[in-house]
């Protein structure tokens, strides 16, 4: 980058940083920290919960995803308009009514403290996994851009993240979402044009989807069916969608308090509702058109040569092995079959190149979806552009991490700290202890940041993996807790444990794709729950 996109980037995340503080004046006491005083208009409230779920992940690797996979992606997000509506008549209101700080205590008020305190430890366990994997995405970035090794600019990035988060609070998040947000989608309308102005003069926006067609990309929706029956491997099909994104959707809107606690931060019940419901009318075509970008730069790429390898850092290590002259010779006939414009050779010599570069690092999972956005703005785009992209990543990926930080150290202190160390502070103490559990939760991360170099697949889906696991569980004990009023703690709590032992065993075995983990997970704990309950004894309330 030249001196201009260094400017503009600086100068956009210091004014967000600003505004944040300037905002997040609040009373200094837990509610003031973590739910902005129960004071935010629905608005805020849309814009905080689509902050927090659009970070960094989505807009960096989102477009490589459909590039490298098509447009089949979207239907993971079918469900979640349906999830809106059963959240907002069955969740809102009962959170609202108790007045909690975190999901997890309104499961004390049904059930009893080890059935909270186990679905409270699952949110830990998958959202501090999860934020890891998060501040990851804008350390490449970072790291892309100054040569710099990508386990410093873990440190540098998540240092950042953890002063922004602690400064501020819940109501820094949610003002600086409100700017992030907008920033994000001008420059994303921006990128789009872009990537359809830079094709030949003959080539448009339609030839462009053309492209995209004939070369399988526009499979929006997908059966999952093949000529041997139902692919329940199958990643992403109109199934999956519909009803394991609706269980995945169901999960982290209604049950993870990174997300919760974004709800929680509404004036009243009905602010709540408009902003869940809005954010289901908004987010599929969201994620449509952030895919449908891929899709441009797919066809770009049609048209203009660019590497057959995205990832440079990782294809330079590869070089060092013994696969270095086949990675050579790939190399030459894929800018020979481009000359020729052949790019059914093209295409296929770079799935060739991706199989080889797994077999030189076996150890590291190459994949280079993670960088095909990032390479297409660096290379591509004019001067201030690339500053404000490279921008709207770090605002993306602070917003939602200082999200998901405020919302591990609300769980921490509500749900543990609180309930079984220090039951009984004075305010300014209580502050003060959900500062350093902010702080312990962004070293946490920064840790596990270090291992997603060689997490092997696209970042935004090993988020979504890593929720699979644990959010199926923990949605099945708050339904449990709604509809099956029958069942007490104990019967809930054991199906809950042998229920959460089984799907990490299903993943392993690998014998289904990993959306359908949410439904097996939710179905598992309804059903143990009323075969246990029989056989158990319950203390008298």
């Amino acid at each position: 980058m030249n001196r201009i996109d260094w400017a503009i980037l600086i100068i956009t995340l210091t004014s967000i940083i600003v505004y944040g503080i300037y905002k997040s004046r609040t009373t200094k006491n837990l509610e003031g920290y973590f739910l902005s005083n129960r004071s935010l208009p629905w608005y805020l409230v849309l814009l905080s919960i689509m902050g927090t779920q659009a970070s960094a992940i989505t807009f960096l690797t989102g477009p490589g995803q459909a590039y490298s996979d098509g447009m089949r992606f979207v239907q993971y997000y079918f469900g979640l308009p349906l999830a809106m509506i059963v959240i907002s008549i069955f969740f809102v209101p009962v959170f609202s009514k108790l007045k909690v700080f975190t999901a997890y205590e309104f499961l004390e008020h049904r059930f009893d403290v080890k059935t909270r305190t186990f679905t409270s430890a699952l949110f830990l366990l998958s959202r501090g996994l999860s934020t890891g994997v998060s501040i990851f995405a804008p350390s490449l970035v970072l790291s892309s851009l100054m040569g710099w090794n990508i386990y410093y600019t873990n440190l540098v990035m998540g240092g950042l993240l953890i002063i922004y988060t602690i400064s501020g609070g819940a109501k820094a998040v949610a003002h600086t979402q409100k700017l992030q947000m907008i920033i994000v989608f001008v420059a994303l309308f921006i990128t789009g044009y872009l990537a359809v102005k830079l094709l030949p003069d003959a080539v448009g926006f339609t030839d462009a989807l053309k492209v995209g067609g004939q070369n399988g990309k526009m499979n929006i929706i997908t059966t999952g069916f093949n000529k041997d029956g139902f692919d329940w491997k199958d990643k992403y099909n109109i199934w999956s969608g519909l009803i394991g994104g609706f269980f995945l959707a169901l999960s982290y809107f209604g049950t993870d308090h990174s997300q919760v606690g974004r709800y929680l931060t509404a004036k009243n019940i009905t602010e709540s509702r408009k902003g869940l419901l809005i954010n289901g009318l908004v987010k599929v075509p969201m994620q449509f058109f952030i895919l449908l970008i891929g899709i441009l730069i797919f066809s770009f790429y049609q048209y203009n040569k660019g590497p057959v390898y995205f990832d440079n850092t990782t294809l330079q290590q590869a070089k060092q092995t013994v696969k270095r002259d086949s990675l050579i010779l790939l190399e030459d006939q894929y800018a020979t079959a481009f000359a020729k414009k052949d790019m059914a050779a093209a295409n296929g010599i770079r799935k060739t190149f991706k199989g080889v570069m797994e077999r030189a690092l076996p150890d590291q999972k190459p994949n280079d979806t993670n960088y095909i956005f990032l390479w297409f703005v660096k290379e591509n785009l004019p001067v201030g552009l690339i500053g404000l992209i490279f921008a709207i990543i770090f605002l993306a990926a602070w917003g939602s991490i200082a999200a998901a930080l405020n919302s591990l150290a609300a769980c921490s202190v509500i749900d543990f700290h609180k309930k079984f160390f220090v039951k009984k502070g004075t305010e300014i103490e209580e502050y003060k202890i959900s500062q350093w559990y902010t702080l312990g939760w962004g070293v946490f991360s920064i840790i596990i940041s270090m291992f997603a170099y060689n997490i092997g697949n696209s970042l935004i889906e090993a988020v979504n993996i890593i929720g699979s696991l644990f959010y199926g569980v923990i949605l099945g004990v708050f339904l449990v807790a709604f509809w099956l009023k029958f069942v007490k703690g104990n019967a809930v709590f054991y199906a809950a444990v042998i229920s959460e032992l089984l799907v990490i065993v299903i993943y392993k075995l690998d014998v289904i794709s990993f959306l359908w983990l949410n439904v097996i997970g939710a179905v598992l704990v309804f059903v143990l729950s009323c075969l246990i309950h029989p056989f158990v004894k319950e203390k008298a309330l």
